[in-house]
């Protein structure tokens, strides 16, 4: 038997570091070569409101970014580090962009995710362009960010408001609800809205309509009384709304109050907001980014992870936040490095990613875009209904799968970019 004590843990490190003093390197003599840069955690900052009138898809998105962090961190997380979330409810635009510059000032995040506010997320891009970090767009729709306001540290999981309104234009032309139609819009009286508005605008003009009216409705706005009495005098062909988080659901449930017929459709929508409404209240077309009855692998794989931890399924804007964590953390294992220039370098090229759709994506290197499918949806009759959350029957994928994915982006005429290198 050995007279030898065992070695200490203190005296092997003593005993490394001598090692390493005489050159020769501790992979060599077997010893794991841990840095602290990798076992210190990579860390994300999300950023979405989680009050006011965006606060109930701000809660989603918050839901499925905790899940995608749970998953990417169970399979051994990024480069053998953690994915750490920091999370902050952004309120406004002052508030997102306080909060942006000290997630990556004082918390040294490696990206922020999120935001819902088209208005906040400019903010959000002011500051990642001036710190040269980078920011993924989860839920701001306005066509701006991607024209006049693009920058090179932005990029768009979300859709632009020329990809909704194409998308259910696409079923307005069908239905013979365009050419010779009059349009009566209800518009939320901010960033996204005046920019959806104007998309929409361009839309009905292009194809031979007119606005019957515009009104503009405050974001605080709870009563739409005044307005759908003008409604019911105007007799439209069609209803539109611009209108954004509880604003939908105010005004479905008071829509279906006053009896009112006229057909409506959307341009913009959130799944969440209509299961807000309440059964019967729930009607006409609307353009998702994507739906919990998509039928892929993926997508059936997502909602039974979302539904097993949160007792209900996800909606369009949880996909949103969750797979913009699933991008970045593929990516950064894919160029094993989480530097933000080395990611625009990768997206830029054209790097593809698995959506839990029928077809990959892309990053648009012209607009820092998401390229890839969206759904119109058509309300189901409240008779129709067998459980509150299956509320419409999806359309096939838009574009259809004989076209390119850029077919209902808005082309560089009509939304022009130009980013500072």
């Amino acid at each position: 038997m050995s007279n030898r004590k065992p070695l200490s843990r203190r005296s092997a490190l003593k005993g490394a570091a001598a090692t390493v003093a005489l050159g020769v390197p501790l992979g060599a003599l077997g010893f794991p070569a841990i840095t602290r840069a990798q076992a210190e955690a990579i860390k994300i900052g999300h950023l979405t409101p989680r009050t006011g009138f965006l606060g109930p898809l701000g809660e989603y998105a918050v839901m499925a970014a905790d899940l995608a962090a749970e998953e990417i961190n169970a399979k051994g997380g990024v480069l053998g580090r953690k994915l750490e979330l920091i999370k902050e409810d952004s309120v406004n635009p002052q508030t997102a962009s306080v909060k942006a510059e000290r997630l990556i000032e004082r918390d040294k995040v490696a990206c922020i995710v999120g935001e819902i506010s088209s208005a906040s997320c400019l903010t959000i891009a002011q500051v990642a362009q001036r710190t040269k970090n980078l920011y993924v767009n989860t839920g701001g729709n306005s066509d701006a960010l991607r024209g006049s306001n693009c920058n090179k540290y932005m990029f768009h999981v979300e859709s632009q408001n020329s990809m909704y309104v194409k998308t259910v234009g696409r079923s307005l032309l069908a239905n013979n609800l365009v050419k010779g139609k009059k349009w009566y819009s209800l518009t939320a009286d901010y960033a996204f809205g005046h920019d959806l508005l104007r998309v929409a605008k361009r839309f009905m003009e292009t194809n031979g309509g007119q606005f019957a009216a515009d009104e503009l409705v405050p974001t605080d706005v709870a009563d739409f009384s005044a307005f759908l009495l003008k409604i019911r005098a105007t007799k439209p062909d069609l209803v539109v709304s611009n209108l954004a988080g509880n604003q939908i659901t105010n005004f479905l449930k008071q829509y279906s109050e006053f009896g009112l017929d006229f057909p409506v459709a959307g341009f913009g929508f959130d799944t969440a907001v209509a299961w807000g409404a309440g059964k019967g209240n729930f009607f006409g077309l609307w353009p998702l980014v994507w739906h919990h009855l998509i039928d892929t692998p993926g997508s059936k794989a997502f909602v039974a992870a979302f539904t097993r931890k949160y007792g209900k399924p996800p909606e369009n804007q949880a996909w949103g936040d969750y797979i913009a964590l699933q991008i970045i953390a593929k990516s950064m294992s894919d160029i094993k490095s989480p530097e933000a220039l080395k990611l625009i370098d990768h997206w830029e090229k054209g790097a593809k990613f698995d959506l839990l759709k029928t077809r990959e994506g892309y990053f648009r290197a012209y607009d820092h875009q998401l390229m890839h499918e969206m759904y119109a949806v058509e309300a189901l009759k409240a008779s129709e209904l067998k459980n509150q959350w299956d509320i419409y029957k999806p359309g096939p994928p838009v574009p259809g799968p004989s076209e390119p994915l850029e077919a209902i982006a808005a082309t560089p005429e009509e939304n022009a970019c130009t980013m500072a290198a």
